[in-house]
């Protein structure tokens, strides 16, 4: 995709955003932010029994470039593996909006992305927590 391509891409994304909603019933939601520039995304993860996404959905405020952000990351995690998702880099965002829009906005378009990355660590570790506690509860 050309330039102009890649901007009328992401304009789709900001104006008729994919699975943006709270969801009801996720494994893990995790907000996140830019406080610099005041984005917003939370984002909601929901995982079956052999670690892939089966739903994803977001919330959030601010720029097109963020928003869009958050559209076009819970329309690619269902059928992600978690250790996929962890592996997903700022070359994933270049691919998927462009260099000039990402390299000019690293913050903002990444923004999903690490906040997806941060949600399923987050799940990660209350697993752990949580097999801890039963192991020390029997």
């Amino acid at each position: 995709m050309d330039r102009s391509e890649y901007i009328e891409y992401l304009l789709d994304h900001y104006q008729n955003p994919r699975n943006k909603h709270r969801m009801e019933g996720a494994d893990v939601q995790l907000g996140g932010g830019n406080p610099g520039c005041g984005d917003l995304i939370t984002i909601y993860l929901k995982v079956d029994d052999n670690d892939r996404i089966t739903e994803a959905s977001f919330e959030g405020e601010g720029c097109t470039i963020s928003q869009a952000g958050g559209s076009i990351i819970a329309e690619m995690l269902p059928g992600m593996s978690l250790s996929e998702i962890k592996e997903l880099g700022t070359s994933t965002m270049i691919e998927e909006m462009g260099d000039d829009i990402v390299k000019s906005r690293v913050r903002c378009a990444t923004l999903a992305l690490g906040t997806a990355q941060a949600a399923v660590n987050q799940l990660l570790t209350d697993r752990v927590r949580a097999t801890l506690r039963q192991q020390t509860s029997d």
